[in-house]
């Protein structure tokens, strides 16, 4: 689906993926729905843009369902048409083992991720079916699909976005509903700090962060993915390479991710 002239929602907004995912979107003739509790972000960005009415917001915590329905309900009447949705809204988790990890951040963890997307599929898709031509795209992760310790409740969140996405996609086949997963590495933003993570000074510097996709660059690749109809996508250098390790040699990808932790161990 081609997004000139169309409107779509992007979650997760205000900062990041999501703020670039807008620039690009309106740059490339859509008109965009920004969604992000941080109202204030998304005042700024509305302001810095200056695109009149061709970008809205609206602040919703997306693990709310009940607020999730309503502003969705809100869309729909001042926005009237929606064409498209980027679930684009995510946090990590605290860089512990599961035996450490306290159940008040699993299950922030859990909602944000899978309930915060799963909510706005549910709200949206009955509008979507109703256009010539939709689409939804969920942001999901290289932790959906290669383990990496310390992040294990964030990864199978991401698990549960790819294989939800990848069920919508064969449920939604024969409709005017596109349906795509994009699955990216490691992204340069601030997602740590949004999640509540303190990262060590040291991080910035490892040998990691130095193949760390721009947000930018990360955008570009969603909406090409959207604009392809592409079923999924890994984006970065990454999750390419450990997509194909894990794909032929499963325990071979554990064990590499674990080494690589380790070399570029950092205090987080």
């Amino acid at each position: 689906m081609l997004v000139k002239d169309k409107r779509i929602v992007v979650t997760g907004a205000s900062g990041g993926v999501g703020t670039e995912l807008v620039i690009e979107l309106l740059n490339r003739g859509a008109n965009v729905v920004a969604v992000s509790r941080n109202i204030e972000g998304l005042k700024m960005l509305r302001e810095d843009l200056g695109v009149g009415n061709r970008l809205t917001i609206y602040a919703v915590d997306v693990s709310n369902k009940e607020a999730v329905f309503n502003a969705v309900e809100q869309m729909i009447q001042e926005c009237k048409d929606i064409d498209g949705l980027i679930n684009n809204a995510g946090i990590i988790q605290p860089f512990v083992d599961v035996n450490d990890l306290s159940w008040d951040k699993i299950d922030q963890v859990l909602n944000v991720n899978f309930y915060g997307t799963l909510n706005f599929i549910k709200a949206l898709l009955p509008e979507l079916l109703k256009r010539s031509e939709a689409h939804i795209a969920n942001i999901g992760s290289m932790g959906g699909f290669v383990p990496v310790p310390g992040q294990v409740v964030y990864c199978a969140s991401k698990a549960a976005v790819k294989l939800l996405s990848e069920g919508l996609y064969a449920e939604l086949k024969y409709t005017n509903v596109g349906v795509s997963l994009i699955m990216p590495g490691g992204i340069s933003t601030n997602i740590a700090k949004k999640s509540g993570v303190e990262v060590g000074a040291d991080a910035a510097n490892s040998a990691a962060a130095k193949i760390l996709l721009s947000p930018k660059k990360a955008a570009v690749l969603i909406i090409s993915a959207i604009e392809k109809n592409k079923r999924s996508m890994t984006i970065g250098i990454d999750s390419k390479v450990f997509f194909s390790l894990y794909k032929y040699f499963p325990t071979l990808a554990i064990h590499t991710m674990m080494k690589f932790l380790k070399r570029n161990k950092t205090k987080l």
